[in-house]
């Protein structure tokens, strides 16, 4: 059997203008990345204001298991479906991050004949999209530190500031940093550390932004320290946002890619989303929808974290609206929230999928209760048996849900037909789409909502530090804002060892951040980390390249 990144290596790929034309752009209108890779023209968006949207669909799932459950496989698979239907379908994706691609699980791109190419580029540097976002978010860091050995004259307290360092590499080793040892001319002695680059407020400003004079604006807001008299004090303060900006100009314009099926895909953005907002840019999204007559894309994680600041987040600061929703739920997955280690996933028992059963009914749950169609998506894998695919059928229908089994790894797009039907069906059924909360609610209501209505909680606790930043943050005028929770991906509860559907938990918020110019609050739950670490064995150590350029082991 061949792996992904020989299947990617085989493909028969068009090049990059002949996707463009395919969606109605010309040379003017793209800036080519070598041959199968570029950058979209925001002038596109302006054209064609005010022209139809195509149909919106949001492909989610349950909480995954550390192997991932194919929400992108199957993004992509769904995707070249539906232009095997006849329709002009655009999948969005967001950008796989160097860290867990050198990290946990290798690429990001999709896998078996549902990915998308060229696979070693979009797993790599790519356009470099995210190294701007990592130098944007750096040189206000330079800029910060700066002005405070200066003469401070803004009266920065070194104490409170919260603006850290962002790198796109697990490396635990610089989650707490001392900067400025050596001496007076070296700076002023603090505490510090980083983030992944992911994880940056200037990435979630980036995929939230409109356009590049709101990403600007936005860059304006962020704050990045306190004064002596707790005042805050912004990028705009530092007289950072233009250069930002100008580090920006070109991230900001959507990657257009293909399928190994030729269908067009913008992947465009990375926040990550146990900790960001978890999904790819707004303007990647509006060209799809501008540009095809369905745009299909996805939310990170399960539907708990990704699908809901999708909904709340996104959405708002869109103007979207889902027509419907993919709910990806995998048997071996469902047998994890049964209570069977990896290593018994292999093993048929149908037992364990009928109690994980509860983990997929509580998303779907959640999903109905925005107002939105679903359709569950069961994706298949070899150690699947007959029987165990029929039980979680059966328990669909009983909820009287429609499903579809994706065989779109084995098979690509025609894996993936009997999904996109029903997809399309539902899309022309009526949607009541509304939102969890009102923006007009305070923070505490809101994440009350978020934690007793989505992840069944009993309730929510907060460390003193924690509420008394909400309490401050609703003093500024910030308790307007939506609310981005960080939280484990692998269970509804913010402990990972919680799996299925759990009850009788509390979730506990050990601490509180703003990022205004992305245009949210972080609520931190649980033992969530803004900088991830390398395993055992990571991936890199797999990875290599030959004489003749042939990349190997990048998944």
């Amino acid at each position: 059997m061949k792996s992904d990144i020989q299947i990617a290596q085989g493909a028969r790929m068009k090049p990059i203008n002949e996707i463009a034309a395919g969606l109605g752009l010309g040379e003017d209108d793209i800036e080519l990345y070598g041959k199968y890779k570029a950058k979209v023209s925001l002038d596109v968006l302006k054209r064609r204001e005010g022209k139809p949207d195509g149909k919106l669909v949001l492909v989610t799932a349950i909480n995954p298991t550390a192997a991932g459950e194919g929400k992108t496989t199957t993004t992509v698979g769904l995707g070249q479906a539906l232009n095997l239907l006849g329709k002009k379908a655009v999948i969005g994706l967001r950008e796989p991050s160097l860290g867990p691609s050198f990290g946990v699980k290798g690429g990001a791109a999709g896998g078996g004949f549902a990915q998308v190419v060229p696979m070693e580029d979009i797993n790599l540097h790519f356009t470099g999209d995210i190294h701007a976002v990592s130098t944007a978010h750096n040189l206000l860091a330079a800029l910060l530190d700066n002005h405070i050995h200066h003469d401070n004259r803004l009266g920065i307290d070194p104490r409170q500031i919260v603006w850290r360092r962002a790198m796109d590499l697990n490396e635990r080793a610089l989650r707490n940093i001392v900067l400025g040892l050596g001496g007076k001319i070296n700076g002023v002695p603090r505490e510090s550390g980083f983030d992944i680059s992911v994880a940056s407020e200037v990435m979630a400003a980036l995929c939230l932004a409109r356009d590049l004079m709101d990403l600007k604006e936005r860059f304006k807001k962020i704050v990045v320290a306190y004064t002596y008299d707790g005042r805050e004090v912004t990028a705009n303060d530092l007289q950072a946002a233009g250069s930002m900006a100008l580090l920006a100009k070109d991230a900001i314009k959507p990657n257009l890619v293909q399928t190994l099926e030729n269908t067009p895909a913008f992947i465009h953005g990375g926040p990550f989303a146990n900790i960001a907002h978890g999904a790819n840019s707004i303007v990647a999204t509006r060209m799809g929808l501008k540009l095809g007559d369905v745009m299909v894309t996805e939310a990170g994680f399960g539907a708990d974290l990704g699908a809901e600041k999708f909904f709340d987040i996104v959405c708002r600061y869109g103007g979207f609206k889902p027509d419907a929703v993919v709910l990806v739920a995998s048997v071996k997955a469902l047998k994890n929230h049964g209570g069977l280690s990896k290593e018994q996933w292999h093993i048929p028992n149908p037992d364990a999928l009928e109690r994980g059963f509860a983990n997929l009914e509580k998303h779907l749950d959640n999903v109905r209760g925005f107002g939105l169609p679903v359709v569950v998506a069961i994706n298949e894998f070899p150690t699947d048996s007959p029987e165990e695919i029929k039980l979680l059928m059966d328990k669909c229908r009983s909820l009287g849900v429609d499903m579809a089994l994706s065989r779109v790894w084995a098979e690509g797009g025609r894996g993936g037909l009997e999904l996109a039907e029903r997809v399309l069906a539902a899309c022309e059924k009526p949607g009541q789409f509304k939102y969890l909360y009102d923006l007009e609610e305070s923070l505490v209501n809101k994440i009350e909502k978020i934690c007793r209505g989505i992840y069944g909680a009993d309730g929510v606790q907060y460390s003193p530090a924690a509420a008394r930043t909400l309490e401050r943050l609703e003093k500024q005028g910030y308790g307007k804002l939506p609310v981005c929770m960080a939280k484990t991906q692998y269970s509804l509860s913010d402990n990972a060892s919680l799996l299925g559907r759990p009850q009788g938990f509390e979730v506990s918020i050990r601490e509180v951040r703003l990022s205004a110019g992305a245009g949210f609050v972080v609520p931190l739950a649980g033992d969530v980390m803004t900088m991830p670490g390398l395993g055992k064995t990571p991936a890199a150590e797999k990875i290599d390249i030959s004489e003749d350029g042939t990349i190997v082991g990048l998944f």
